[in-house]
C-alpha cells in the first residue's frame, strides 16, 4: 500500500536516517556504517554501490536487525519502515518482520540455504509461519514459486536437497524463498558475486521481472556499478562507512559530482571503449577502519583533493533537484565528466 503524507507526497517504503553501526575489537571501536541515510519509495529499485569493506553490507544487516551483538552493535539512528522504527520493534516484531515484510537475498546461497533440509521445506517454512498455511496449501505455493522463478521440474525438485542444484538454481531458490510471503521490500546482498557472467544476467532479469509483477521495492547492493547501470532508479555510492553520493541513475552515470563515483565508473570495462585503452583503476586502498580519519576519508585516492580535505570532512549536501554529493570540489569533477563527454 501506496504512503502519503498530510500533503498527498508519497512517503518512502523505507527511510534510513543516521544510520550508524559499529564493532568491538582489539584494536578498538571501528565504526562500520557512520551515519548513512538513503530512501526507498514503494516499487521503485535502489542501489547501494561501493567497493568491498565501505558498509554496504552492514547497512543491509543493520536494517534487518542481524548484527551479531557482541561484537558489533547499532550505535545510532532510524531505520523507518511502513512508518515504523525497526530499531525500536521488539525480537518478535521484528522477526515478523523478516521474511513476513521484507525478504533478503544472501551473497553465497550454498551457505545460506539449509544444508540438511529440502529446499521444499525451506520454501513451505516461512509460508506456515508468516501465511499461516496448511502444509497442503504451502506446498503448492512453493511449487508455484519455483516454477515462477525458472526451476525446472518444480514438483520434482520441491524434493532436492541444496547440494543437488547448480550455483544459479540455488540462487532462483533464494529469490522465490524471499518473495514467498509478497514483501514490500526485497533486499539483495551481492546476490550474482559467485556466479557466472551469463547467470548473473538472468537473475538480475528475474529479480526485476519478479519484483515488478509483485510490485516489491528492491535495494541492490553491489560492488560493481555496471551491473545496476540497467535496473536502478536511484545509486546511492558508499566509502568508508558513508554515502558519498545519490540520486537518479542518469544523473550518477552523466553527471557525476564525485571523484570516487568517476573512478568507480572509469574502472568498469565498457564496449564503447576503444580498443586496446587501458582501464582506469582508483589507486590506493580504502582506509583502515580502525584508524579515525581526519577530514575526508577519500583524499589519499583523490587528484583533486585539496589543502581543506585534510581538515574537514565534506557534508553530503544537494547539488540538483535529488542529486547529492559530498566532496568539496564537485563543481571541478561535473566539469572533467562535461568535458570528457563532449
Amino acid at each position: 500500500m501506496r504512503r502519503s503524507d498530510e500533503n498527498g507526497h508519497a512517503e518512502p517504503l523505507l527511510a534510513v536516517q543516521g544510520l550508524t553501526t559499529e564493532f568491538d575489537t582489539e584494536d578498538g571501536v571501528i565504526r562500520a556504517v557512520d551515519g548513512v541515510s538513503f530512501d526507498v519509495f514503494p516499487g521503485e529499485t535502489v542501489s547501494l554501490v561501493g567497493e568491498s569493506g565501505c558498509g554496504k553490507s552492514v547497512t543491509a544487516l543493520s536494517i534487518m536487525r542481524l548484527i551479531q551483538s557482541p561484537p558489533g552493535r547499532i550505535a545510532g539512528g532510524q531505520v523507518m519502515f511502513e512508518g515504523r522504527d525497526l530499531l525500536a520493534l521488539d525480537e518478535r516484531e521484528m522477526r515478523a518482520v523478516r521474511g513476513g515484510k521484507i525478504g533478503m537475498i544472501f551473497q553465497e546461497p550454498m551457505t545460506s540455504l539449509n544444508p540438511v533440509l529440502s529446499i521444499g521445506r525451506q520454501i513451505t517454512e516461512p509460508l506456515e509461519l508468516h501465511q499461516k498455511m496448511s502444509s497442503s496449501e504451502s506446498q503448492r505455493r512453493a511449487i508455484e514459486l519455483l516454477d515462477m522463478v525458472g526451476i525446472p521440474a518444480p514438483d520434482q525438485r520441491f524434493r532436492d536437497y541444496p547440494h543437488q542444484l547448480s550455483g544459479g538454481q540455488r540462487q532462483r531458490v533464494m529469490i522465490a524463498i524471499a518473495m514467498s510471503c509478497n514483501p514490500a521490500l526485497l533486499i539483495a546482498d551481492e546476490a550474482t558475486t559467485a556466479l557466472d557472467v551469463t547467470i548473473q544476467a538472468q537473475i538480475l532479469e528475474l529479480m526485476k521481472s519478479v519484483t515488478s509483477q509483485a510490485g516489491t521495492a528492491l535495494l541492490i547492493i553491489t560492488h560493481n556499478l555496471g551491473v545496476v547501470a540497467r535496473y536502478a532508479d536511484r545509486v546511492n555510492v558508499m566509502y568508508a562507512g558513508k554515502v558519498r553520493e545519490s540520486g537518479p541513475a542518469d544523473a550518477i552515470y552523466h553527471r557525476t559530482r564525485h571523484p570516487y563515483t568517476a573512478g568507480l565508473l572509469h574502472s568498469v570495462p565498457r564496449l564503447d571503449r576503444i580498443a586496446g585503452e587501458r582501464l582506469d583503476p582508483i589507486p590506493g586502498e580504502i582506509p583502515d577502519p580502525g584508524h579515525r580519519i581526519t577530514g575526508c576519508a577519500c583524499r589519499e585516492r583523490c587528484r583533486f583533493a585539496v589543502e581543506r580535505c585534510t581538515s574537514e570532512d565534506p557534508p553530503i549536501a544537494e547539488v540538483s533537484p535529488g542529486h547529492s554529493t559530498a566532496c568539496w570540489e564537485h563543481e571541478q569533477v561535473a566539469a572533467e565528466v562535461r568535458a570528457v563527454s563532449s
